[in-house]
């Protein structure tokens, strides 16, 4: 079974208490995952996020010829406990200029970019690919940092497809800049040690840049064999806090096929209790901050205040009582899709009013002017599971690829769907047939579902 191409989100008619598990961070565990694989013999990662991004890089990790097993978590079921068999900083050889090792990568950036800095630690060619849109995002600041440091990278474009021809271990200095995206750092950081190579950091917010300060933190603290538990995502847990505090809107239901009496309205979430278990304490996500913008300020920043939450804060904005901006967003528009304008499309589609001018949106009050729409996910994990909340609040909001959900949080929308309190206890439906929708139907398959062991 698996989530039809297009389903309904029907919004809530009473109040919901709930505690919600979500999976384990996906920055958190693709960075440990490649952690791992350059450490000394065993490590176990306990609550490792197990989506398709996150099964991408076990999986290429696997074809690069590391040995990965992984066992269920009975606490999360998109969890999974990990352990890896690390080589030492070594990396196994790659295949020949004819005939290079492949590697896939989806549309994983983490993936692509982290894995492209450890290959390089081999011997051999190895060729990086992955779907039409990751051959779209950008590569050039990394592949130049790279080359720097002597290793050759065949990419007429700068961007993927690419061939690598690992180099070993050489000692040298580059400088990378973050100003498109600072996974570029991240990558080059954590096969520094291994590669012996002297990282400079440049760009705008270089020295405080959350998701490299996330890197600097988690190589204190990884430890060399042993044990690591990885926290819960906090973006996908932003979607949950996010019921607790969107104003609800007015709207007559009908009953029994007809309109409801006058002050009959939906009282949508009015007095939601919703809490996300074991929510981060560690500093180490910039998505950790977002109970702090459930009642935002004027101006919110994709660089200094929050990381992907920021698409979650974008879709409650309407339901603000004063106009709220949202700056420097430009990484937005080079992620899964051109987000930017997506949200303001999507958005305006169900009635809101969004100015976009040039990183920035501005989102007006306008809950009272909302209504359903089809919503186009852009096979974008975030898009659609920003607007199934919004669909919690708006009837009549509809989900096109439900399943993108996939690469970071499989099980979303039976989380919606469970009863209280491990879940919202909403109804989603087939839209094509109206079809309440339960169980395995509502999970998004991905693409290792069930498979266990040696993977």
């Amino acid at each position: 079974m698996s989530l039809p191409d297009l389903i309904e989100i029907v919004p809530l008619d009473k109040p919901v208490q709930a505690e919600i598990t979500v999976p384990g961070s996906k920055s958190i565990t693709n960075r440990a995952l490649i952690l791992a694989a350059l450490a000394e013999g065993e490590t176990t990662l306990q609550g490792a996020l197990w989506s398709e991004d996150t099964q991408v890089m076990t999986e290429c990790l696997r074809d690069l010829g590391f040995m990965i097993n992984a066992a269920s978590d009975p606490d999360e079921p998109c969890n999974r406990t990990i352990t890896a068999y690390g080589l030492g900083g070594k990396v196994p050889r790659g295949g020949s200029p004819e005939q290079p090792l492949e590697l896939f990568v989806g549309n994983a950036g983490t993936a692509a970019r982290f894995l492209a800095a450890m290959i390089c630690l081999g011997e051999g060619v190895y060729r990086l690919h992955g779907v039409p849109r990751m051959h779209e995002r950008p590569q050039a600041a990394l592949f130049g940092a790279l080359r720097t440091l002597g290793y050759r990278i065949d990419s007429p474009n700068d961007r993927l497809p690419a061939l690598f021809y690992g180099g070993g271990s050489r000692a040298g200095k580059c400088r990378v800049s973050i100003e498109e995206s600072s996974q570029f750092a991240s990558a080059l950081l954590l096969s520094a040690a291994a590669g012996r190579w002297t990282i400079e950091v440049t760009g705008q917010n270089a020295e405080e840049s959350p998701y490299v300060l996330m890197t600097s933190k988690l190589l204190q603290k990884f430890p060399n064999y042993g044990r690591f538990r990885i926290e819960p995502d906090a973006s996908s847990g932003s979607y949950f806090l996010a019921v607790n505090r969107m104003k609800p809107v007015e709207r007559s239901f009908p009953k029994n096929g007809l309109p409801s009496p006058a002050g009959e309205s939906s009282a949508i979430c009015e007095s939601a209790r919703i809490n996300v278990r074991d929510w981060p304490q560690t500093g180490w996500q910039m998505d950790e901050a977002f109970m702090k913008y459930l009642t935002p300020p004027k101006v919110v920043s994709r660089l200094t205040d929050l990381g992907d939450s920021i698409m979650t804060a974008i879709v409650m904005a309407p339901f603000q009582p004063s106009a709220i901006t949202f700056t420097d967003l430009g990484r937005l528009r080079v992620q899964e899709c051109e987000r930017v304008s997506a949200l303001r499309a999507e958005l305006t589609k169900c009635g809101a009013e969004v100015v976009e001018h040039n990183d920035t949106l501005t989102v007006f009050p306008s809950a009272d002017k909302l209504h359903g729409a089809e919503i186009e996910s852009y096979n974008d994990h975030r898009m659609a599971m920003c607007f199934a909340i919004l669909g919690m609040k708006v009837a009549g909001i509809k989900i096109k690829n439900p399943s993108c959900v996939k690469k970071t949080f499989p099980n979303f929308f039976q989380k919606l769907a469970a009863p209280a309190p491990r879940g919202l206890g909403i109804t989603i439906l087939d839209a094509n047939s109206g079809r309440p929708l339960t169980g395995d139907e509502l999970f998004a398959t991905t693409v290792a579902e069930g498979v266990e062991g040696d993977i």
